[in-house]
């Protein structure tokens, strides 16, 4: 049986920073926990609270729970990991998730299409990136790269900063059963939001020859 891990979700802030959260963080190493995970909805991003308040820490996990896909393209979202990665001293988590309509819609201004196919396109962007392996190109409809009009100056590029690991953990947030195989087969973890053990465990699984997946931000993949 696996040890518990013990996380701390700081969130997205309501009309300004947390006074606490600092000290928090803090906190929570000193306590032995796991992780520690900020959020982002239309307001405060997820990533600079992360990053101003995880520098007070050296051994505790920093995680993303989550960063919204229309908040930044694949290749924008793998340059701030490999950023928070270096930075941290390899403690970072990936958490990512569509959001829904009224934030893509009403906040992004972009439009809400099929979401598992944006997210498997967006997940496989960013996986070439820390894999660093060859120039980063996608052929499918939502993140085309290079980009295929303009002036035609656009050549695939590869990231000019090595990544500290290739195989930073990637996690989705999903709901829904298709949502949820999604995730079981492309992420190493899975943000249960609004999962109910009892009501799962009562009903069919959606069938995925893969598991729903290890608890949020835990890794799966041993190779890649």
């Amino acid at each position: 049986m696996g040890k518990l891990k013990l996380g701390l979700q700081l969130g997205y802030w309501g009309a300004g920073p947390p006074p606490d959260a600092a000290a928090l963080a803090l906190e929570a190493e000193n306590l032995g926990y796991d992780s520690i995970w900020t959020a982002e909805a239309y307001g405060s991003d997820a990533l600079t609270p992360l990053a101003w308040w995880g520098a007070a820490t050296s051994r505790v996990r920093l995680g993303t729970a989550l960063c919204q896909l229309s908040a930044r393209t694949p290749t924008a979202m793998a340059m701030a990991a490999m950023t928070m990665d270096h930075l941290s001293g390899g403690r970072f988590t990936l958490g990512l998730g569509v959001s829904g309509p009224q934030v893509v819609e009403g906040w992004y201004g972009q439009p809400f299409p099929k979401p598992l196919a944006r997210t498997r396109e967006y997940v496989s962007i960013v996986r070439q990136v820390l894999a660093r392996k060859a120039p980063v190109t996608n052929d499918g409809p939502h993140y085309p790269l290079p980009y295929p009009g303009g002036m035609g100056l656009g050549k695939p590029l590869k990231s000019i900063v090595h990544p500290l690991r290739a195989d930073i953990p990637i996690v989705l947030g999903a709901e829904g059963p298709k949502n949820v195989a999604l995730a079981a087969e492309i992420a190493d973890g899975w943000f249960p939001i609004f999962f109910s053990p009892p009501t799962w465990a009562s009903s069919k699984r959606p069938s995925t020859r893969a598991s729903p997946g290890p608890a949020p931000g835990v890794r799966r993949r041993t190779s890649r």
